[in-house]
């Protein structure tokens, strides 16, 4: 289990009031559960990620991961705690310079794994996962942004971890990638049984892998509940965010037209009457419709 005790974040802001990012959180993560933490941009909830391995650390509370409490650690207990902490980011994070199967070993390298043939099969291991052995040898460059991602939960794989957090993992990805990663990490969490704790502003990526639900706003967490109450009918949560969650999503009202051609004689009809502006363009007599028409929606994107 994760367990964050009134955990708060603050930072200098100059001569302005320090900024609370996170304010005394209260969060109990049960183990082998995915967690879904949402919010609006700058609601804190990537500094509350990282209060959680202690890449950022918590101002004030407490964070424990089953009997452990990290915020208790010295700087040697903290390394060797955080071998068992995978982490996945928005941006990949691979070293460029590295092949896929050296950029996986990295991790294995600073959990102090020696032996080159262990960390090389480990590696391999961590990579056949997320079905990606064939690009071993290739270069970040080579890969398309969903290969770079499943080599990054690889490599947070490679040391076995009990708890693997994913800072917006999929918001670089388009729909059909972002499907496939959200497979891989419910497939990891079935499997492994490892604790998933997933940041994102994407509705989508709570209802698909979330069990349960945090939503924050200006550094606090301001409602939980469990992902299976989004399709209990009643259900009705507190926050904006809750309440989109429980919607059919986006609705747009869009005006419909019978034929493409009707709009474009309105709009020939409309330029005839208005006649000519000073400074137009001039008009090539043998395409007189389609240069007015170049002219209507040239004139829309200004």
């Amino acid at each position: 289990m994760i367990s964050l005790r009134r955990v708060s974040t603050t930072f200098a802001a100059g001569k302005k009031e320090p900024i609370a990012a996170v304010d005394d959180v209260s969060l109990e993560i049960p183990a082998g559960s995915i967690q879904g933490i949402i919010g609006f941009s700058g609601a804190g909830k990537s500094t509350l990620l990282r209060n959680i391995n202690l890449l950022e650390r918590p101002t004030s509370g407490e964070v424990w991961i089953g009997d452990t409490e990290l915020t208790g650690l010295n700087a040697e207990g903290l390394r060797r705690a955080r071998h068992q902490i995978g982490m996945i980011f928005q941006g990949f994070n691979l070293v460029n310079n590295l092949t896929v199967v050296q950029n996986v070993e990295l991790s294995l390298k600073f959990a102090g794994v020696k032996d080159p043939r262990q960390r090389r099969r480990r590696a391999a291991e961590a990579l056949e996962i997320v079905d990606i052995t064939d690009k071993t040898r290739n270069y970040p460059a080579q890969l398309s942004g969903g290969q770079k991602q499943r080599v990054a939960i690889a490599r947070a794989l490679a040391t076995k971890p009990q708890v693997l957090l994913c800072d917006e993992p999929t918001s670089a990805l388009d729909p059909f990638t972002t499907a496939t990663v959200l497979q891989y990490l419910a497939d990891i969490n079935a499997e492994f049984g490892i604790t998933v704790v997933v940041v994102t502003h994407e509705m989508e990526v709570i209802k698909a892998l979330a069990d349960n639900v945090a939503v924050m706003e200006a550094g606090r967490v301001v409602e939980q509940f469990p992902a299976t109450d989004l399709l209990r009918e009643g259900f009705s949560p507190t926050t904006s965010i809750g309440k989109y969650l429980v919607s059919d999503g986006i609705s747009l009202n869009r005006r419909k037209h019978t034929s493409s051609e009707t709009d474009f004689d309105a709009i020939v009809d409309e330029l005839d009457a208005a006649g000519p502006e000073p400074g137009a363009r001039p008009w090539d007599p043998t395409r007189a419709r389609e240069n007015k028409i170049f002219a209507a929606v040239e004139g829309g994107l200004r």
